[in-house]
């Protein structure tokens, strides 16, 4: 049994010239603890368990910038905790469904006479006429619970390991551009007259990038093309199934995958990542205007009476 008085240690809590410590955090609150690092008193509510004795908030804000944070295969942080983008995209999807539903669209069949789809389904018309944002709300809207159960069940299944190897930032980066081509190529070459919507585009992006980050690793590309194969047969047979929204987004979710897995690793990796997104939305952007043209000179030259009366509901010149 040692004492002060003996050359024993000193008691903790009264170290300080044999007055009680306080909490630098809050002075008003009295401890017995110092922070292992920096040796300032802590009380209760500062302290952080660490590997040996507790720390205080500003040692481990401070030890956390020397930990270099966890990269996926691609580039992306890994992040801990918080909703999958997959998971979010599929929420999104699913709610518009049942609004759109709920607002007169057809639960089965994508019928009725929902004002959902006039509003923010891709209408070529339209989208000449200065609303592109039809181009990207479309992506959202479905016809019919098979069409939307389908979708989801295709973004669940190959959305949730491309998000684990590309990260958040990137995935959403794949699977909008890629919708947005699909959505490019409906609207340039799709008939006037009528309407699309749906995730296919974006779905057929990411079979793509699938194929390509597969192929890039040297593993078997053989289920996904044979799965591409199978879904571009549907497209091109069955009436009602807009086939150039999925090859638009097969072509530019295959592009956009090539520019992350392609790219070199080091440290302008992230860079080189971004620009080449961005030249790509650009080369979007450039093939909407042309498609625009396109669209408002069918309009005007096209002798059809339902055509006509397509186009000027929107605003358009017609014959």
């Amino acid at each position: 049994m040692t004492s002060p008085d003996d050359g024993g240690p000193a008691d903790p809590s009264t170290a300080n010239g044999g007055e009680q410590l306080r909490c630098y955090r809050h002075p008003d609150r009295e401890t017995g603890v110092r922070c292992t690092r920096c040796e300032r008193p802590i009380c209760p509510q500062c302290m952080i368990p660490a590997s040996v004795g507790f720390q205080c908030p500003e040692c481990v804000a401070e030890g956390r910038k020397t930990i270099r944070p966890v990269k996926t295969v691609y580039g992306g942080t890994v992040r801990r905790g918080g909703i999958d983008a997959t998971r979010v995209l599929i929420g999104v999807n699913v709610a518009m469904f049942i609004i759109t539903a709920a607002s007169g669209g057809g639960l089965v069949s994508g019928g009725g006479t929902s004002s959902i789809y006039d509003r923010f389904a891709l209408r070529p018309p339209q989208v000449a006429n200065g609303e592109s944002y039809r181009l990207f709300s479309s992506m959202f809207l479905h016809f019919g619970f098979l069409h939307i159960a389908f979708n989801m069940w295709a973004l669940y299944v190959i959305g949730t390991p491309l998000e684990r190897l590309l990260g958040r930032l990137r995935f959403l980066a794949l699977y909008l551009l890629a919708g947005l081509g699909g959505g490019l190529l409906s609207f340039a070459f799709g008939p006037v007259d009528e309407f699309a919507a749906g995730a296919s585009g974006a779905i057929f992006g990411l079979f793509g990038a699938f194929y390509v980050i597969n192929r890039q690793r040297g593993l078997e590309t053989g289920p996904i093309v044979g799965l591409i194969a199978i879904n571009l047969v549907f497209s091109f047979t069955f009436s009602g199934i807009d086939w150039r929204g999925h090859v638009g987004g097969l072509i530019v979710g295959s592009l956009v995958a090539a520019a992350f897995v392609l790219v070199p690793t080091g440290p302008n990796r992230n860079r080189l990542q971004a620009a080449t997104c961005v030249v790509i939305a650009l080369a979007l952007a450039g093939s909407g205007l042309a498609a625009t043209h396109h669209v408002k000179r069918e309009c005007a030259t096209t002798p059809s009476a339902r055509i006509a009366a397509y186009c000027a509901s929107a605003g358009l010149p017609t014959p």
